[in-house]
């Protein structure tokens, strides 16, 4: 196998090439086509602005592609973001040879459907090569071809964790040769154990180790320092990956700070562009959320204010984002009365429960309300339930991620409601159940994630035993 992986490291520059001159290609290609496509059988109506934009952009694309980190290894490495990158790269390139048409007074002369035909053929070309070589390369990987030996150097949570991705993605193409671990920490029996650090680099030479993985914790820089002293002479990568998994935090994004690499640990991944994206999604949704169900929510206040004096809808105080403090709309479900100090839920049988209000409530009718606030950006269609200021106060004291849920707007459903946890919280237990979905949904947002809970709300999450 050591055959195969020094004759991957060997032409790894030639294979580099080959890639760029194969994407060159494929945009030339994809071009020819699109020309065929648009204008045959008669090409003289192409302008020859056509040809020459085909021809500047392949010029362009062997500067521009580079930038975007298309040509170096992906081992180990998510192919989505492979794909962005291409996808991204493809279209700087496209748009500065369609400004170029314009520089040159000629965009007057360009078929805007050649155009659209050769940007998509040249996305989907793109793709099915990095795929077919992706694909090829995970086969030789899977089969222990082109495998890089790594040795792990700690084995608390990071450590154990980088061992099971590297051992259940053969693909990746990564071998654990040696782990080094302190006497407190068990290790798989079938790979060789080093319990000092100054055998670490006599076992990487010995063992022909291609990459180290520093797993230690923060608190040993000294031990980080002489390891990689040690292996100053030694032509073996070296990647420290902080043990930051012990943070019980929202994120662990690495980020270029002002020139200085930063490690984010509370940022929510719905944040930034994608939180624009989410932003956009959801007031486009209350909006035709509000429009088409419009004589419900008539219906619905007459009936409340048929039912029992008092306004149809009524207002509470919660947490939004980053704890500023909204009113939340809701149908008003209860009698009119007050409380001072305390929030007392509602319960099985409640008195103060009206008899369209415990409809509502238990079809979460009573919540429609919540997409004017949406529509204000307030809130989101998706996120954790917003809780009584009351709440808040008093399980911020008792559950230690608590206050995390108010790093992101709150939300109409969420991904704790349609697993069950919705309604009555009566014990710190339902509460904590709560908040860890809650959690685990900003940990790992997305927006098909989105998509999939408003999916499961139509079936599961308007509805609960514990709604009353």
């Amino acid at each position: 196998m050591g055959i195969y992986r020094n004759m991957f490291v060997k032409h790894h520059d030639s294979l580099a090439i080959a890639v760029r001159l194969a994407d060159v290609s494929t945009i030339w290609l994809a071009g020819f086509l699109a020309t065929e496509l648009r204008f045959s059988p008669d090409f003289a109506v192409a302008a020859p602005i056509h040809q020459f934009i085909i021809y500047f952009s392949c010029v362009v694309a062997l500067i521009v592609l580079p930038r975007f980190d298309l040509y170096t290894s992906w081992r180990g490495r998510s192919f989505l973001s492979l794909v962005a990158r291409l996808v991204a790269a493809w279209s700087l390139v496209w748009l500065i040879g369609i400004l170029m048409s314009f520089l040159m007074h000629q965009a007057g002369s360009l078929s805007r459907l050649w155009a659209a035909y050769w940007y998509a053929g040249t996305v989907v070309a793109l793709l099915a090569l990095r795929i077919v070589t992706y694909s090829l390369l995970s086969l030789a990987r899977g089969v222990g071809r082109n495998a890089k030996h790594v040795l792990i150097v700690g084995f608390g949570i990071t450590g154990q964790e980088m061992y099971r991705r590297a051992t259940a993605s053969r693909w990746s193409g990564f071998r654990v040769a040696g782990i080094y671990a302190g006497p407190e920490d068990a290790t798989p029996e079938s790979i060789p154990r080093i319990e000092d650090s100054d055998h670490i680099a006599g076992f990487a030479r010995k063992h022909h180790v291609d990459e180290i993985w520093i797993t230690l914790p923060i608190g040993a820089s000294r031990q980080m320092q002489s390891i990689a002293y040690t292996l100053r002479n030694d032509f073996i990568d070296i990647k420290w990956m902080p043990s930051l998994m012990e943070f019980e935090l929202l994120n662990h994004r690495m980020q270029d700070f002002m020139g200085m690499p930063a490690v984010e640990l509370n940022r929510p991944p719905s944040l930034g562009v994608r939180g624009l994206v989410k932003g956009a999604f959801d007031r486009t949704f209350a909006a035709v959320v509000l429009t088409l169900l419009s004589p419900l929510l008539v219906a619905i206040a007459l009936l409340i204010k048929r039912g029992s004096p008092g306004p149809a809808f009524f207002k509470q105080e919660r947490l939004g984002l980053d704890g500023r403090v909204i009113h939340v709309y809701k149908f008003r479900s209860m009698k009119v009365h007050t409380e001072h100090e305390t929030v007392t839920q509602a319960r099985k049988g409640d008195s103060r429960v009206t008899p369209i209000g415990a409809f509502l409530r238990r079809t979460s009718l009573d919540e429609l309300p919540q997409f004017i606030n949406v529509l204000r950006g307030e809130m989101s269609v998706v996120g954790p339930r917003p809780h009584a200021m009351a709440h808040n106060d008093m399980y911020k004291e008792q559950l230690d991620l608590y206050m995390l849920r108010h790093r992101v707007k709150p939300g109409i459903t969420g991904w704790a409601q349609i697993n069950g946890y919705r309604g009555e919280t009566d014990t710190l237990d339902k509460m904590a159940k709560r908040v860890e979905h809650d959690i685990f949904y900003i940990r790992n947002w997305s927006f098909g994630m989105d998509l999939k809970i408003i999916f499961w709300t139509t079936f599961r999450g308007w509805t609960g035993r514990n709604a009353y």
